[in-house]
């Protein structure tokens, strides 16, 4: 008998929860054909069948929350020479989304949810199935037009816009089990209640390790950006169409200014092990972006700062913030960071007291920026000043080394010229 658990893909990963399976007790199922879908606090991904064989038992339902090494399904194998190791079965884990195969099964094989019968194994994400489910589409009978004929979210979308999928109406009476909502709510008598669980509470439960564990100090600066946004300004205008990629966000310099002043204060580029008492200088720049999703706080990761130009900074970003925003980051695009921003001041924040992304040292936040008058040599000038903040581990840094990196921070975005000087 070969069980599959949820395997500790780290990064402070403890449990998941099953958003849907694609298959029931009783049906035959090959290598590598996606068996269930989980969603931890970091990816939604399926876990593939380790061996051909039936399926014997469902320990869980959907919406279920499991821990780590729980046992979600155990499947009865063909033969001893198709059934993996017991070493192998404990190493059935979602680290990665899996690449979809087409396959072709047995004709009594059909979705849990009974939808269609399972003829083959169409290319598609994750996220793309979740929103074909969401919206009652069966998504064999979609015709892909991506890559070797992967389905896209927007091949979804286009089948739904085409009047293939059926109505609200139809979908409430229809006869097969209901679709299970990732985050659904509930009214009692007396209030609107939402579940407390899968990423929401993973990140809770991270914010209250870090704010226990961390003796948080922040120090707020502000900064005038005007040259540094007049410099976007003029390559925008010098490449309009982008055909050499000179339209680079602001945050890019935000970026790129950080990971200099690193390279002159590393002791925020570093990591605190208690238990072997030694503070770790990190030798790459791994820099997180805190980005807002549906399903919650998301820290993308753009890895080797140090060794990219301000262009290559801003595709990578752009990249992983929209991949986040639609559940489609890897967990390889979410670990190893050293420093985390929060580039909060498109939402029109003015100030905060960031929590740093535990085990790291430091997290630097850039609010609103707004145009105000101030004071140039003798004169009073308009400017587009933007307010920081700094927080840092007390127990790694000390509060005039705070002062002295922000100082760091502003003096190459004020100057952003000062970065060609820093380039490899």
């Amino acid at each position: 008998m070969v069980e599959v658990k949820l395997h500790d893909i780290g990064e402070g990963m403890h449990e998941g929860e099953v958003i849907h399976f694609f298959v029931k007790t009783g049906d035959s199922v090959k290598i590598d054909q996606p068996l269930v879908e989980v969603q931890t606090d970091k990816v939604t991904a399926e876990l593939p069948s380790p061996a051909a064989g039936t399926i014997k038992d469902i320990k869980v339902k959907e919406g279920d929350v499991v821990t780590v090494g729980s046992v979600i399904l155990t499947i009865e194998a063909v033969s001893t020479s198709t059934a993996p190791s017991s070493k192998t079965e404990d190493k059935v884990n979602v680290e990665e989304p899996v690449v979809d195969k087409i396959v072709k099964a047995p004709s009594s094989t059909t979705f849990a949810g009974g939808i269609a019968t399972l003829n083959k194994r169409v290319l598609a994400a994750p996220f793309t199935r979740k929103i074909a489910r969401e919206n009652g589409v069966d998504i064999e009978q979609i015709t892909g037009t991506g890559a070797g004929g992967r389905v896209t979210d927007q091949d979804v979308y286009n089948f739904i816009e085409n009047g293939s999928a059926p109505k609200a109406e139809e979908k409430i009476k229809s006869e097969a089990p209901k679709e299970v909502n990732t985050a659904p709510s509930f009214t009692t008598k007396n209030a609107e209640e939402i579940p407390f669980k899968g990423r929401r509470k993973q990140i809770a439960k991270k914010m209250v390790q870090s704010l226990t564990t961390i003796p948080h100090v922040t120090h707020f600066e502000e900064i005038d950006v005007t040259a540094v946004m007049d410099l976007k300004k003029q390559l925008k205008a010098m490449d309009p169409d982008n055909k050499r990629g000179m339209n680079v966000s602001v945050a890019a310099f935000f970026v790129k200014a950080i990971q200099i002043a690193l390279k002159d204060f590393p002791i925020f580029n570093a990591k605190l092990d208690e238990e072997n008492e030694v503070i770790r200088l990190e030798k790459n720049v791994n820099i997180g972006i805190a980005t807002d999703s549906d399903e919650g706080l998301i820290v993308p990761v753009i890895s080797h700062v140090e060794q990219r130009n301000v262009r290559d900074i801003a595709v990578d970003m752009k990249d992983k913030i929209t991949r986040a925003k639609t559940n489609k980051l890897k967990g390889s695009d979410m670990t190893g960071g050293t420093f985390t921003i929060s580039n909060v001041g498109p939402l029109g924040s003015i100030a905060a007291t960031p929590i740093i992304n535990h085990p790291e040292v430091a997290l630097m936040a850039f609010h609103k920026t707004k145009k105000t008058p101030v004071v140039v040599g003798n004169e009073i000038v308009i400017r587009s000043m933007m307010n920081v903040s700094m927080s840092f581990d007390h127990r790694v840094a000390d509060g005039a080394t705070a002062v002295m990196f922000t100082n760091r921070v502003k003096e190459l975005i004020e100057n952003p010229y000062f970065m060609t000087l820093e380039l490899i």
